[in-house]
This record gives structure tokens, C-alpha cells and sequence, in this order.
């Protein structure tokens, strides 16, 4: 009996996704945002060149935060990005954690206040 082999299901697919731990602390960090009010809506890409992950306030406007995982910088400054509203790089990697710091520490502030 032989293997049967799926064409989309081989090696690379050509696709950059996030893995699930990723996705679980990143939609952690989501709902606890939701559950303070500030974020309304999110969105996922995942394309050859990055995953990205866009939190919005509200759905019809630019995203508030977009955080990007694009392995082929991971030699070079790391594969993690935090991109602001107005496009520029917040902060840059290697680890999601201390990526998403900035986010964490407005969050204590949102709560806080």
C-alpha cells in the first residue's frame, strides 16, 4: 500500500503562517484588549513574504497596531515587527514577546486609568 500524497500538504507551501503558540499569546493580548475596550475588530494575512496580524478600533479604519512575522529577516534584525497607525516600525525582534511589550504596557495603562 502506498502513501498517498497531497500536493498542498508537502514541505513549503510558499506560505508564512503563525504557529499556535504564536497565535494563542497574540489573541491573548487581543482579548485582553477587547475586554478593556479599546480593540473592536482584527484581521489575518498570511502571504508568501509575512503572517500579519491587524488590530483595529474599529473595523472600517486603518489598524491600530500590526503585528508582522516575516522569516526572512530572521538573521538580519528579526522576524517580528510592530508597525503603528501610521506605518511606522514601533519595534523589531527576534522574540514575539518583547515585541509586543509596547502594547502590554498600554494595556496596564488602559486598565489602570
Amino acid at each position: 500500500m502506498s502513501a498517498v500524497v497531497i500536493p498542498w500538504a508537502q514541505g513549503k507551501s510558499g506560505q508564512v503562517a503563525f504557529d499556535r503558540p504564536e497565535l494563542t499569546r497574540i489573541l491573548d493580548l487581543y482579548g485582553r484588549m477587547v475586554a478593556a475596550g479599546h480593540w473592536r475588530d482584527y484581521a489575518i494575512d498570511m502571504g508568501r513574504e509575512a503572517a500579519v496580524f491587524a488590530a483595529f478600533r474599529r473595523s472600517a479604519e486603518h489598524p491600530e497596531y500590526r503585528i508582522e512575522k516575516r522569516p526572512a529577516l530572521r538573521q538580519r534584525q528579526g522576524m517580528w515587527m510592530l508597525i503603528g497607525e501610521g506605518g511606522g516600525v514601533l519595534k523589531r525582534g527576534h522574540e514575539l514577546g518583547p515585541v509586543l511589550a509596547p502594547i502590554e504596557r498600554r494595556l496596564l495603562k488602559i486598565v489602570g486609568d
